[in-house]
């Protein structure tokens, strides 16, 4: 349909441009999730998560051409539901990094609502792609054609006997 041929593409872009920005720019991205990290070892003092900055950084880029790579492969076409699911599960940790900040440090009402705005965006943005990855463009999904060839199958089986 024409309206899924020009509504993926505009919908991949902003993947694509948070993936190549992790990819040229990681130092943001890298304080973000060393940010994340260690606010997961101080919920869970036995998990001791121990990465090096160059590590992390290889990391974010890593996770930038991931979404790249998904983002474009679902601006062409080629396979969207499975780039779609790629994109959703690769936004995930866009979530976490801009889950509200807590513990005893000021938080500044600026950056919070950055920070607000950042997780609404990554939240709407991956529940778009789950939509997209659950989409059969209008053909029936596996769980439909394996109960009907189970019914013919069933009829066959019948009209046998």
């Amino acid at each position: 349909m024409l309206l899924r041929r020009l509504a993926r593409p505009v919908f991949a872009t902003w993947f694509a441009s948070e993936g190549l920005d992790a990819l040229r720019h990681p130092g943001s991205h890298v304080v973000a999730a060393r940010a994340v990290l260690d606010r997961v070892e101080g919920a869970a003092p036995n998990a001791r998560i121990a990465l090096t900055d160059t590590q992390l950084t290889g990391a974010v880029r890593a996770h930038g051409a991931a979404m790249v790579l998904a983002a474009t492969m679902l601006a062409v076409g080629r396979a969207p539901r499975t780039a779609a699911l790629a994109l959703a599960g690769l936004t995930a940790p866009l979530v976490l990094v801009n889950l509200p900040a807590r513990g005893p440090r000021p938080v500044d009402p600026v950056e919070k609502a950055e920070r607000r705005e950042r997780l609404v965006r990554a939240l709407a943005f991956t529940a778009g792609a789950v939509l997209v990855g659950v989409d059969h463009e209008g053909r029936p999904g596996l769980r439909w054609r394996l109960a009907d060839a189970h019914e013919r199958r069933t009829a066959a089986h019948a009209s046998d006997d």
